[in-house]
């Protein structure tokens, strides 16, 4: 069987290794060009393949893009919302999930709250992540309050949270465009419900405090992961969601401008303290297309410079996009959509929007990318599935192509071997 590899060609040297399993996975593993560089940062061999639980082990982040889990999704689990809509040609959520049935065959109702994860549970089991990332599109309401003039609502029924517990997240980005989708009480209650659920939230809330501060996941020996989370206004959220003093919201940013980093930095050193990593989720730029703009990779590389953050979590599109390593820090400019109801929907097949990536970061205690491992998946019947490996190979080509003016490089290798890369 064909097997990917992907290897980051950064100012450091990378290490490929390929694994033969009976599914595509993608590994990226970072090795320092010598034993002097490691030991000058502190970083041990042993420490850098390590999975341990502490700091000066290392943290492993699961990293997602869009978690669809309303609308067509919804329908299928135990407790469905009532299902209308009011897009232009669809009134029922209940057509997404015919429409799926009819390309890949029949969908169970009523499933159990992990069918959707499918495989995916084996994969978070497998890597065992020390904190697990997601942005959460859609409201977790039952709210009829719906957003007028916006063509799509996504919601799932508080009734449904299993399906995110059972994947046990511990922080759900809502800095999106479809939080609000059902309006203030929608919002609301998708806090009241996450919280609830012992799921964090970060990028919104019922004001502008809580819309800006930050997930904040504490680990061993006192350290703790802080998320904070942003959506862009070209990511399609309108600026009237933007959370005030005095009324709910996200955490909005209009710009990519200078002014704006000034603010997000603003934001972070109200609550960063000493050894925390701060992690920059941001929802931003169109739906489908792979060009990342001048102004995005010199806001995510300010995010580094001045605001000191160390990962950024990028999303929107509804595919996967380039990979950048500045600074020894992971810049992941789209995630695509880990879970969507998109099955059957014609018109943008070429970007294959089915296919995803399970990024899991390992960062050292400076807060610099160690290992990024990437599974590549598939949904197929509203479930997550394991890449089959001629179109995990297909992924791999489509992000060569799309690192290649990032600095990176994609490699595939069919046999089991290391295969060490510099920067070209």
């Amino acid at each position: 069987m064909l097997m990917c590899s992907i290897a980051i060609s950064s100012p450091f040297a990378l290490s490929v290794k390929v694994q033969t399993r009976a599914y595509a996975q993608i590994r990226i593993d970072v090795q320092y060009a010598d034993r002097a560089s490691l030991h000058s940062r502190g970083v041990s061999r042993e420490a850098m393949k390590s999975k341990a639980k502490t700091r000066a082990n290392n943290v492993t982040l699961f990293l997602a893009g869009d978690l669809m889990t309303g609308r067509g999704i919804d329908q299928i689990l135990t407790h469905p919302s009532r299902p209308h809509l009011f897009e232009s040609f669809v009134s029922s959520a209940t057509t997404y999930v015919e429409l799926a049935e009819k390309l890949g065959g029949p969908i169970p109702r009523e499933t159990g709250f992990d069918y959707v994860w499918g495989e995916a549970l084996n994969e978070l089991k497998r890597a065992h992540p020390d904190v697990r990332i997601v942005n959460l599109e859609t409201a977790v309401t039952t709210s009829e309050d719906a957003w007028p003039g916006k063509g799509i609502h996504y919601r799932m029924h508080p009734a449904n949270v299993p399906c995110l517990t059972r994947a046990g997240l511990d922080c759900c980005v809502l800095a999106n465009n479809h939080v609000l989708d059902w309006g203030y009480a929608g919002l609301s209650e998708t806090l009241s419900v996450l919280h609830a659920a012992g799921i964090r939230t970060a990028g919104a809330g019922h004001d502008a405090t809580e819309a800006a501060a930050p997930a904040v996941v504490a680990l061993q020996d006192q350290v703790r992961v802080l998320v904070f989370a942003f959506a862009v206004a070209s990511s399609g959220v309108p600026a009237e969601w933007t959370a005030t003093d005095g009324q709910a919201g996200i955490n909005w940013l209009a710009d990519l401008s200078e002014n704006t980093v000034e603010r997000v930095a603003r934001q972070v050193s109200r609550y960063r303290r000493d050894g925390d990593l701060c992690i920059a989720s941001i929802h931003w730029g169109v739906n489908w297309g792979y060009r990342i703009s001048r102004s995005e990779r010199e806001f995510a590389h300010r995010l580094i410079d001045t605001v000191g953050l160390h990962l950024v979590h990028g999303h929107s599109s509804h595919h996967v996009k380039g990979i950048e390593v500045y600074q020894s820090k992971a810049i992941l400019y789209g995630c695509g959509d880990l879970l969507n109801d998109y099955e059957g929907i014609g018109g943008y097949e070429s970007f294959r929007g089915d296919l995803a990536l399970m990024f899991f970061a390992t960062l050292d205690a400076s807060g610099a990318l160690v290992r990024l491992d990437m599974t590549p998946t598939q949904t197929r019947r509203f479930q997550i599935h394991r890449a089959p490996s001629d179109t995990s190979a297909w992924l791999a080509q489509t992000l060569n192509r799309e690192c290649a003016h990032l600095g990176t490089s994609v490699t595939q290798q069919t046999a089991v071997e290391r295969v060490k890369l510099r920067q070209q």
